[in-house]
């Protein structure tokens, strides 16, 4: 019953996106004052989320492999910056939220799996496109609130190692400062910030993006969508949260190769998951 009306919800975006062709960004659904979510998401809807995900990425494995490709270029990239330049103590806040701009390199995943779902044409310069919006800026706007979100997350976890090691004298090799007391409770500390700080960002960021691609909607509405859904269905959306922490941590391990199917795969899925959840 609940993959019937997952179904139904998946058509009846089709149909919305076959009508508004015209008077909006290619196939995208009309603005709406207030988006419509639902309160009745179940553990189902989660591995049904994944389950067309994976099918998205097997049937369009270049986009999933060109974003996931990004994603780990730009992790490589950091960790190369952080160890070449000596600057070791930002290395594990950079790897810890390094995941923080997933959302954002997902975008142009979301636009593939609408245009998919809606039997539209599948172009890089369209699914490319969709990094720009709908020609107002606001998932732009997004990407900033992104970049400030990582940049702010750097300096509370460096202004925490500070606290807790950099005036011990053993900030000078942080990796095996990690061992002793004040290094465990600098974990401790940093992973209770960042698991809070973390999960905000996701509550905000979850929804409000593949809305964004999917309507012509400001951004602060898109958010407050977001946190709607989440607070509407917490437990539920608690779970994809550690569903999406627990393999993008696992995906990270080797080199930051494993991203290069797990982005794409949560990409796809998270734009399964909105259809769900937004009427």
């Amino acid at each position: 019953m609940r993959r019937e009306r997952f179904a139904r919800n998946l058509l009846g975006k089709r149909e919305t996106s076959g009508m508004t062709q015209s008077q909006n960004f290619p196939g995208t659904s009309p603005a709406t004052a207030t988006p419509q979510v639902v309160s009745d998401l179940v553990l189902a809807d989660l591995a049904a989320a994944l389950s067309t995900g994976w099918q998205d990425f097997r049937a369009m494995p270049r986009f999933g492999l060109f974003f996931g490709g990004v994603y780990v270029i730009a992790g490589l990239a950091i960790g190369w910056l952080t160890v070449s330049g000596g600057n070791l103590t930002w290395l594990i806040p950079a790897i810890a939220g390094f995941p923080l701009v997933a959302p954002f390199i997902a975008v142009g995943l979301y636009e593939a799996s609408r245009r998919r779902a809606a039997g539209e044409p599948l172009g890089w310069r369209a699914v490319l496109s969709a990094l720009k919006g709908h020609g107002d800026d606001q998932i732009l706007s997004m990407g900033v609130i992104v970049f400030v979100a990582f940049s702010f997350w750097m300096i509370v976890a460096h202004a925490i190692f500070a606290v807790f090691v950099g005036e011990s004298g053993m900030g000078r090799d942080p990796l095996a400062a990690l061992t002793t007391p004040q290094g465990l409770a600098m974990l401790t500390v940093g992973s209770a910030v960042g698991g809070a700080m973390a999960f905000a960002f996701y509550a905000i960021t979850v929804i409000s993006l593949p809305l964004l691609v999917d309507r012509q909607h400001d951004f602060l509405t898109a958010i407050i969508a977001s946190l709607k859904v989440v607070r509407r269905n917490f437990a539920v959306m608690l779970t994809w949260a550690a569903i999406i922490a627990a393999l993008l941590f696992v995906a990270m391990l080797p080199g930051f190769l494993g991203l290069l199917v797990a982005l794409p795969v949560l990409g796809h899925a998270t734009w399964h998951l909105y259809v769900r959840a937004v009427d």
